[in-house]
């Protein structure tokens, strides 16, 4: 199988730069796996595709402002407006340690091992332990008070590089039920909900529950390797708590859908069945890759938006949904103005 299957044209302008508001006035595109029909909705109706009885399951991880600038220590502070010079832009990745992170930092050659940076005019330092294989960088970070304060103050949202206009909102890239921290980008299907929409879920019958999985930049890395299996999937770390385990299982007992709302809750719960063979209660690592072939042990419905082509999201949605299938709905979507990406429109399958 060849990445370049999973390619389909896409115009510029296409490509959202801001989400919309309210938050549920997003498009949904309607599949249904049983058949080639293609229905058109606003994502607030999404209530009307689903039964009592079924389950939407959220991922409840929460973006750090994970982006910070800063310069080396003797040569001055970094405050805005960005100075020139040694600047330097990190962008935390993981935590490995309390106060020690996994971070990109660019450009590389001013951030060797044992080099020292002011952020913020001085609200966080961080020392430069090493260089790690990947080339990414172990930082040390040190500060007064509650370091995700600090970084609330100076830090800014990782948006994806295809985003090139400014977010007004930095709480519009997470969505309204995020809690946990820990992502270095935000699981975007879930960022139609409002709270209104989802206590009239809850109303009509539809069980709610939430998983966490952090998700890694790598979800932006292209495919470079020609043939699909031969990709190296990223590894990132989830949770998934007692009630959701009990939520799922109560569902399927009863004939209803689980129905993942992104794919990071897919990998989620797919990882779980897999490594486990049951829906139970665990936290772990997954570099678990989904695409055609791979046979679903727990979803019967998938939430999501349009994503890249060739990217490891849009194999995941043809292995769940059918290559053919999603490419000729993502040339639909192109023909009927779909807005796409992170902060585009979405679609669920059912």
């Amino acid at each position: 199988m060849k990445t370049s299957d999973f390619f389909y044209h896409l115009p510029p302008d296409r490509i959202a730069q801001h989400p919309v508001e309210p938050r549920d006035a997003s498009r949904m595109m309607v599949l249904r796996r049983g058949d080639t029909s293609i229905g058109h909705d606003i994502f607030r109706n999404i209530g009307d595709h689903l039964h009592p009885g079924d389950c939407l399951i959220l991922n409840d991880t929460k973006v750090l402002p994970a982006r910070l600038y800063g310069v080396k220590e003797d040569t001055g502070a970094a405050t805005p407006p960005r100075p020139k010079g040694a600047r330097v832009e990190f962008l935390l990745l993981r935590q490995i340690e309390e106060g020690t992170w996994e971070c990109l930092a660019g450009p590389g050659k001013r951030a060797r091992a044992g080099a020292r940076f002011t952020f913020g005019g001085g609200i966080l330092r961080g020392e430069v332990l090493e260089a790690l294989p990947n080339g990414n960088r172990l930082v040390k970070f040190t500060h007064e008070g509650d370091f995700y304060a600090a970084l609330d103050r100076i830090g800014e949202m990782p948006l994806p590089h295809y985003i090139t206009e400014k977010l007004e909102d930095a709480s519009r890239y997470n969505t309204v039920y995020a809690k946990e921290l820990g992502s270095a980008a935000a699981p975007t299907a879930g960022l139609h909900f409002t709270p209104e929409l989802l206590d009239s879920l809850r109303r009509r019958g539809v069980g709610i529950g939430a998983v966490t999985l952090h998700v890694g930049l790598g979800t932006f890395r292209p495919v470079k390797a020609e043939n699909v299996e031969e990709h190296e999937m990223h590894s990132e770390h989830y949770e998934v708590p007692e009630e959701t385990a009990a939520l799922i299982n109560e569902t399927k007992a009863k004939g209803g859908q689980v129905i993942a709302v992104g794919t990071t809750c897919c990998r989620t719960l797919e990882a779980v069945m897999k490594e486990h063979g049951e829906m139970r209660p665990c936290a772990g690592w997954t570099d678990i890759f989904i695409y055609p072939g791979y046979e679903f042990r727990c979803i019967d419905g998938l939430l999501t938006n349009f994503h890249l082509p060739e990217s490891t999201l849009i194999m995941l949605v043809s292995a769940f949904y059918g290559r053919e299938k999603t490419l000729a709905a993502y040339r639909e979507a192109v023909r009927e103005g779909y807005r796409f990406y992170s902060f585009g429109d979405c679609m669920v399958i059912l």
